[in-house]
């Protein structure tokens, strides 16, 4: 789901750099392809209609849980075991929202005063001003 949750968000360079290289293990031409299917993934994404879209990301992440899967079988129980825990860090950091659970703001210019919020849709009041 992280991959299909995170296609088109802001933070979806930074999150498909990170999944091809655990997905291509070293092996650049595998890094290369992961980067293909990412990129064909949130193409097909962006370009469904929005009464199709809930459809197609179920069917995207059925195929992405394959492919980790299958990525798993094929490793020996320690590197098994390492994969599993940084494809859970890569979950975690990018949550199960629109973008990182960390937060993440690149590539803004702010001129003012400037509010950011990040998280799982808590609620933010903000006051600028003298407070009168």
């Amino acid at each position: 789901m992280a991959v299909v949750q995170s296609a088109g968000a802001d933070s979806w360079a930074w999150f498909r750099v990170r999944c091809a290289r655990l997905v291509g293990r070293g092996d650049a031409d595998a890094e290369r392809e992961a980067l293909d299917r990412l990129d064909r993934t949130a193409a097909v994404l962006g370009a469904v209609d929005e009464g199709e879209r809930e459809r197609v990301r179920a069917v995207h992440a059925v195929l992405w849980q394959g492919e980790f899967a299958s990525l798993l079988e094929s490793l020996a129980q320690e590197e098994r075991d390492r994969l599993v825990e940084q494809l859970v860090q890569l979950t975690e950091e990018f949550g199960t929202g629109d973008g990182p659970k960390g937060g993440a703001v690149t590539g803004n210019t702010f001129h003012g005063p400037t509010a950011v919020q990040t998280g799982d849709h808590n609620r933010q009041e903000n006051h600028f001003g003298s407070g009168r």
